[in-house]
């Protein structure tokens, strides 16, 4: 039987410190959505606001309480966090995800669900004329470059917040710290097809970029992260192995060299540091293995738990 949803769209916006912006955003959302389906939701999420982003969301729900959902965090969990709350609360069809800085253009949300319609089941926005600042455009230049050739998977914008999902791929995503950056590698590697259109980027009217170095840098040990817990979380040894393997395939080798040598030379002192080496390499081999296997019985009885979010409200017709 196939699933039936409560609605076709459903919108979901992380926003810390974005009162001033979202009654725009809302405002614009809506104008392109009643000329594709009445049947949509505005899910805003509130991640520790310090400023009236709390209070402008109630408000924004007084006005549409057919439309808007708000979900307000105790505290600054970030954007991934906001993102896994917006998706459980999602009852779309087709899941967006846009900023909340008036950035992403409404107006491109036809031709996400136009390349949905060709058989996508992510396709990402690509800044392809990014309004921001030459620091913020290089190092973003560089970390695309740097997770392309990483991961594999071709795109040119990886960290633009401008996504459509199908509701199936939004809510098997496992998100925290800063996975965000990766979703497109971590959708890829679960076998679902993704696809990349230009987006109209606009400059920042109201606030401040939340954006940092130290974010960026954190981006990198995430990749890694993401790599091995998409790729070799259900198999561990086939990580740990392979390397183990070789390790002791090496310090194997290397050993019945240094025993040739002497039961035919009758000496190995020249060969000291090699025949340690040997013994080492073998002793890591036999630890890797060992630690892989260990692993697959880790994986084999794991349980997923619910991630419990300090959320203080959730505001919801």
């Amino acid at each position: 039987m196939e699933k039936e949803f409560l609605k076709e769209i459903s919108i979901v916006i992380p926003a810390y410190n974005e009162a001033e912006n979202l009654p725009f955003l809302c405002d614009e959302i809506k104008a392109v959505l009643k000329k594709i389906t009445d049947s949509y939701e505005i899910i805003i999420v509130n991640d520790g606001s310090s400023d009236m982003t709390q209070e402008s969301i109630a408000k924004l729900f007084n006005n549409d309480r057919e439309h808007l959902v708000g979900i307000n965090f105790r505290t600054n969990f970030g954007k991934a966090a906001a993102f896994r709350a917006g998706f459980t609360q999602a009852q779309g069809e087709i899941i967006f995800t846009m900023d909340a800085d008036l950035q992403d253009d409404p107006k491109e949300i036809p031709h996400f669900l136009a390349k949905i319609e060709d058989g996508y089941d992510l396709v990402s926005g690509w800044k392809k004329n990014r309004q921001d600042s030459f620091v913020k455009n290089s190092s973003s230049k560089f970390f695309n470059f740097i997770t392309s050739r990483f991961s594999r998977v071709k795109l040119h914008d990886f960290n633009c917040g401008f996504k459509a999902y199908r509701s199936e791929v939004a809510k098997g995503l496992d998100l925290y710290g800063q996975l965000h950056r990766y979703i497109p590698v971590m959708v890829r590697n679960q076998g679902y097809k993704i696809g990349e259109i230009p987006v109209h980027h606009r400059k920042r009217k109201f606030g401040k970029s939340k954006y940092s170095s130290i974010r960026f840098v954190n981006g990198f040990l995430d990749l890694l992260t993401v790599m091995m817990l998409t790729k070799y979380f259900k198999r561990p040894a086939h990580f740990f192995g392979g390397i183990g393997s070789a390790a002791l395939g090496l310090g194997f080798i290397i050993s019945l060299y240094i025993t040739f040598l002497r039961l035919f030379t009758g000496s190995i002192q020249s060969r000291l540091p090699l025949f340690i080496a040997g013994i080492l390499l073998i002793m890591v081999g036999v630890q890797l293995i060992s630690l892989g296997l260990i692993g697959e019985m880790f994986a084999n009885n794991y349980k997923k738990e619910e991630e419990y979010l300090k959320i203080r409200k959730i505001i919801k017709n």
